[in-house]
């Protein structure tokens, strides 16, 4: 059975530019055989916070959160590729992340940031490993960062110039480091139930 991983994107712009490396990431990592699924913000258009999906009596939640809730528990993984706004997270992807809790846990996550500057959404990134982490999931080391998004990938999420040569070398380590803790995770929870 193929790794299932989650890709989720969070951009609310017009113009946007990081769903190219969203589709850069999913195109990776299903070329090394995952069964991956972009989950775009904006497409769910979830309302802001006001009820967590576990704060709802069974069955009575939004369709959306109904079937997002399945896909995430029965996910293996998920990638959080964020861009950076005034050295925070992107709101829309802050959002859709709040709604959930336990259906986070015991599974690895990693980071993926971008910006249209040089500075690729790091100070996001480093947020975004203490709020993940918070919520139960294993936070990978390996983080992809791309400046210059526009420079790096073209509307195809097609590596441009050097900086997609070098977006192509860092990516393999990204997703073997995903991928080991995938598998690490995925065996201890077969092999034990998780503490809570």
């Amino acid at each position: 059975m193929p790794d299932r991983i989650l890709v989720f994107y969070g951009s609310y712009r017009r113009d946007r530019m990081g769903i190219r490396l969203a589709d850069f990431i999913v195109a990776g990592l299903s070329a090394r055989g995952a069964e991956v699924e972009l989950i775009d913000a904006k497409a769910l258009a979830l309302p802001m916070l006001d009820r967590m999906y576990k704060e709802y009596p069974s069955g009575s939640a939004p369709q959306a959160l109904e079937e997002l809730a399945k896909k995430i528990k029965a996910a293996d993984a998920f990638v959080f590729v964020t861009g950076e706004y005034n050295w925070g997270m992107q709101p829309g992807l802050k959002n859709l992340t709040d709604h959930f809790l336990e259906e986070w846990f015991w599974r690895p996550a990693a980071v993926a940031s971008y910006s249209a500057g040089r500075i690729a959404g790091a100070r996001a990134a480093v947020a975004w490993h203490g709020t993940l982490s918070e919520m139960g999931m294993i936070v990978v080391s390996s983080n992809l960062a791309v400046g210059l998004i526009a420079e790096t990938l073209d509307e195809q999420a097609k590596p441009l110039g050097d900086a997609g040569l070098a977006l192509e070398r860092a990516f393999p380590r990204f997703a073997d480091d995903l991928t080991w803790w995938l598998a690490a995770a995925k065996l201890q929870r077969a092999h034990k139930d998780p503490p809570y």
